[in-house]
C-alpha cells in the first residue's frame, strides 16, 4: 500500500492505493508535522504495517523528515504533482496541455516535451471566496455560499457592458465591466446578490488567466484541477470567460483530488 498527502492551505487531501484501487480523503489542514500525519492515518484506520511508501507534496512538506515510522517519505514538487495528476486524470498521454490548479490560490502549469512548467499563479481562489464571504455575508460554508449565489443576481452589484455601452469591441452586453461597482450606491446588500457577485468575480479572474495562458501556449483547451471549480457559479463564470477566446474548459469528476493523485502516481513511477 502507498499513501500520498497533498498539504494545501485550506485542505489536506489523502489518497491510498489499496488493492489497485484509489481511496480519497480530505481533512482541514493543520500544522504539517508527524502528529498531523498520525492523526490522519488514525482517522482513516490505516495499519502502518501495510504502508510501503509515503509521498508528500504541497505546503511546507519539504520540512518533513525523510521517514515516518520507518516508512520512506518521498517529497514531490507541487508543479510535478499538479501536472502528473492532470495527466493521469484526463488521460492526456504525452501530448502538450495547459492545466489550471484552482485551490486556495490558482496556479498555471504547462506540459510539453515530457516536462511540467510553472507559468505563474494568482492569489485569487478558494481562499478569496471564504475570506470575502466571511466579512460580506458572514458565511464560510461552501455549500451555503453556492446556494445563495444560485438564487442571487449579480447584476444588482456588477456593472455590465450593457449598462455603460452598446458594445465594446467583441464584448457583448452581458460581459462584466466592473465587479461590485454598483455597491457604492447601495446602503444594503442582499447576501444572495453578494454571493453571486463574489463567485462570478472569482470565476472571471481565473477564466481570464486561463485563456490568456492558453493563447500564449497555443492551446485551445484548459484542464482544471482543484476544488474551486466545484462551485457551479464559479465554474460557469470560468466557462463564460473561456468562451470569449474560443477556449474550452475541461472539468473531470474528482478533479479536486488531482494534485494528490499526481503525487501518488509520481511516487509509483519512481519506485517501479
Amino acid at each position: 500500500m502507498n499513501v500520498a498527502f497533498d498539504f494545501g492551505i485550506t485542505n489536506t487531501d489523502v489518497v491510498i492505493d489499496n488493492d489497485s484501487k484509489n481511496h480519497f480523503f480530505t481533512f482541514p489542514t493543520e500544522k504539517i508535522d508527524k502528529q498531523f500525519i498520525s492523526k490522519i492515518l488514525s482517522s482513516i484506520e490505516v495499519n502502518l504495517n501495510t504502508i510501503k511508501n509515503i509521498a508528500v507534496t504541497g505546503g511546507k512538506s519539504d520540512d518533513l523528515d525523510d521517514e515516518y515510522m520507518s516508512i520512506p517519505v518521498t517529497k514531490i514538487n507541487e508543479v510535478n504533482a499538479i501536472g502528473r495528476g492532470v495527466k493521469e486524470l484526463y488521460k492526456t498521454d504525452n501530448n502538450p496541455f495547459l492545466a489550471i490548479s484552482a485551490g486556495t490560490g490558482t496556479a498555471c502549469i504547462y506540459h510539453a516535451d515530457g516536462k511540467f512548467n510553472y507559468l505563474g499563479g494568482i492569489s485569487i481562489g478558494g481562499g478569496t471566496l471564504k475570506g470575502l464571504s466571511k466579512h460580506l455575508i458572514n458565511n464560510t460554508n461552501n455549500e451555503k455560499i453556492q446556494e445563495l449565489a444560485i438564487t442571487g443576481n449579480r447584476k444588482q452589484l456588477d456593472y455590465l457592458i450593457g449598462d455603460i455601452a452598446n458594445e465594446i469591441g467583441s464584448l457583448n452586453s452581458e460581459i462584466t465591466a466592473s465587479n461590485f461597482a454598483k455597491a457604492k450606491d447601495l446602503d444594503r446588500l442582499s447576501p444572495n446578490d453578494v454571493a453571486a457577485s463574489i463567485t462570478n468575480m472569482i470565476g472571471e479572474v481565473i477564466g481570464t488567466v486561463a485563456y490568456l495562458n492558453a493563447k500564449l501556449c497555443g492551446e485551445n483547451k484548459v484542464y482544471f484541477s482543484g476544488r474551486v471549480s466545484l462551485n457551479t457559479n464559479i465554474k460557469g463564470a470560468i466557462e463564460d470567460r473561456l468562451r470569449l477566446a474560443d477556449i474550452t474548459g475541461i472539468f473531470e469528476d474528482n478533479r479536486e483530488y488531482a494534485n494528490v493523485l499526481g503525487a501518488l502516481v509520481f511516487l509509483k513511477d519512481k519506485i517501479t
